[in-house]
């Protein structure tokens, strides 16, 4: 058992617990580069900060291997998840915030809310699963929703599926996905892809005309096989 004195969770010390979540739901264990560029911060400095985080229990670590959650961190890590995407639902729902400018406002609020807060407001959205990016929300005792998904440019030409999430970090991104029909719950069909990493065309339920996107956004855009019925 570890008997290192855990740090006081500041405002770093989540970002990173959150940062290692988000790497390690597709990826075996999180990088020191990944880390430091999803944290917009210098290797050196992640390096220290992942040995800290792996002495207190929250992480183990490997040299070469990269930082991957212990049980107590993960139950911070989805602390501050849940914190924060109650916090986009709620902003969105009863603050008239749009789901492009949501992020970077939970961002700042998700360190000083309690979790008192959290659930209150959770209660007054009836519970929410999913964040208006689609995105699962986790319980109070820590349950998330795990569901299979593919990026869009995984899908085989004439599948039709259904968006289940978009990253919520890029506000231009998301305005640009919003014009397009490209938002959770949409069903799409994919009509054609070009090689080569080109564009794909997909056709959206609710359009008329085929839309043509990008590589780089098709791979952000996260989608299952249509539900049964």
């Amino acid at each position: 058992m570890n008997d290192a004195p855990r740090p006081h969770l500041t405002r770093s010390v989540e970002d990173y617990l959150k940062a290692v979540y988000s790497l390690t739901e597709r990826e075996e264990s999180a990088s020191t580069s990944a880390l430091a560029e999803a944290l917009d911060v210098q290797p050196a400095s992640v390096t220290g900060m992942v040995k800290r985080l792996a002495e207190c229990g929250y992480l183990e670590h490997a040299r070469y291997h990269g930082a991957k959650l212990t049980e107590s961190g993960s139950r911070e890590a989805l602390r501050i998840i849940r914190r924060h995407r109650i916090l986009e639902t709620y902003l969105c729902t009863h603050l008239g915030y749009s789901w492009d400018d949501v992020h970077q406002e939970a961002e700042r609020l998700e360190h000083a809310a309690s979790d008192a807060l959290i659930d209150r407001m959770a209660a007054i959205l009836e519970h929410p699963s999913h964040d208006p990016h689609g995105a699962p929300i986790p319980t109070p005792s820590g349950e998330i929703e795990r569901f299979e998904s593919v990026t869009l440019n995984e899908v085989a030409l004439g599948l039709a599926v259904q968006i289940r999430s978009v990253p919520d970090e890029d506000p231009a991104r998301l305005r640009y996905l919003e014009t397009l029909g490209l938002v959770p719950g949409a069903r799409i069909t994919v009509r054609e892809r070009a090689p080569f990493d080109g564009p794909t065309t997909v056709s959206v339920e609710t359009r008329v005309n085929a839309e043509v996107i990008g590589s780089d956004l098709a791979d952000g855009i996260f989608v299952a096989p249509v539900p049964a019925g």
